[in-house]
């Protein structure tokens, strides 16, 4: 560990007492000044202090029997090699603690910067292809013009949103709704162990803590105070990135939504924002633009992209395919009877175009544009 596990163990052992929760803890450090001047305080100085309930105020003052708890989670993150970050360490994202109820204890595996200018980029666990393209399109571009990008390690668009700053080799940040010993989902492991390589996965719970359903609408606060805006890429009525996106606007963040097809249902919750004011995403410009008063980044110089669909395609059967293709997944019978072509010719050009990367195809036979 970085520091004197005795520095921190007052932190811990006030994590401990039951019912202080984030805002009692923060109100009390606010008041005396530091967690150990809040466990040596008289007890007249803890009772008058106002939102603390019976239980709070017995804990604090009683704190020894909540100190083998919080020695025992210490070790533990001294043995696992996890940083600290607490609200009065410096690394502490200055963002962060601006929104009403700060977590007081970060555990961190990777490197934090405070400085790093976030955006978050969150949508759909069971996503389409095109959201999950066109999350890892934003943050892969996002990424290379310097942003951070936050997300919470989900299947789907958090996932996408990930991959695509890592594969710009860009700075990424994993929010958990878990502790750092419950790896979630199980299928992200090897994305777990990615990002802390050059970004970090936080998580303000215990290490040993279940993924239960409750923690991620208390994770995706942490999403949304971290960063200067959060982009939904995809969403249904009711999501958690909804929640993550209201939060934003309380905080006074910027909020963007990806439209999507009238058709899908995976789209109405963005739709809903793009109605209630979202700023509308085509582009990693559209982003920036809406944040140049938040934050300045020097743009990285990125070599020109030659874009499959517009660019000349050589073959009559190749323009004709591309022209009836769109990034929502079509079935080949469709393909088959829209271009009046034979069968062959169809399976044909769409295998040559899948070779170039400008078609992917998908589960069942559909197919569809790979956008840039």
């Amino acid at each position: 560990m970085e520091s004197d596990a005795a520095t921190y163990l007052p932190w811990f052992v006030l994590r401990e007492i039951p019912s202080l929760g984030n805002l009692g803890i923060n109100r009390l450090i606010q008041a005396f000044g530091s967690p150990d001047k809040v466990l040596t305080a008289s007890p007249d100085a803890v009772k008058k202090m106002h939102g603390i309930t019976r239980k709070g105020v017995a804990g604090i003052l009683q704190p020894k029997k909540y100190f083998p708890a919080a020695q025992r989670e210490l070790q533990q993150i001294a043995d696992l090699g996890i940083r600290i970050v607490t609200l009065h360490d410096a690394r502490f994202p200055e963002l962060l603690k601006t929104i009403p109820d700060p977590p007081p204890i970060l555990t961190c595996l990777g490197m934090l910067d405070p400085h790093d200018p976030c955006i978050a980029i969150v949508g759909s666990r069971n996503a389409s292809s095109y959201g999950m393209d066109t999350a890892r399109y934003l943050a892969g571009r996002l990424a290379d013009m310097g942003f951070c990008i936050v997300s919470g390690m989900a299947g789907g668009i958090d996932t996408a949103a990930h991959q695509g700053a890592l594969a710009a080799t860009g700075k990424t940040i994993a929010v958990l709704g878990s502790g750092l010993k419950k790896i979630y989902p199980r299928e992200n492991r090897a994305l777990f162990y990615k990002i802390q390589q050059s970004g970090a996965v936080i998580s303000e719970f215990k290490l040993d803590t279940d993924p239960y359903p409750y923690n991620f609408p208390v994770r995706n606060r942490i999403i949304a105070g971290l960063s200067c805006g959060t982009i939904v890429v995809e969403a249904q009525k009711k999501s958690g990135s909804l929640i993550t996106a209201r939060l934003a606007a309380e905080y006074n963040r910027e909020v963007f939504a990806v439209p999507g097809s009238i058709r899908s249902r995976k789209s109405q919750g963005t739709h809903s924002l793009l109605k209630q004011g979202a700023k509308l995403v085509e582009n990693e410009t559209d982003v920036v633009n809406e944040l140049s008063h938040l934050v300045h980044l020097e743009k990285k110089p990125v070599a020109p992209v030659q874009k499959s669909v517009s660019s000349p395609v050589t073959g009559r059967f190749k323009k004709q395919i591309i022209q009836l293709l769109d990034v929502y997944p079509q079935h080949i019978d469709n393909l088959i009877e829209n271009s009046r072509m034979e069968s062959g010719f169809v399976s044909a050009t769409l295998l040559e175009l899948e070779l170039q990367g400008v078609v992917r195809h998908h589960p069942g036979n559909y197919f569809s544009i790979v956008k840039e």
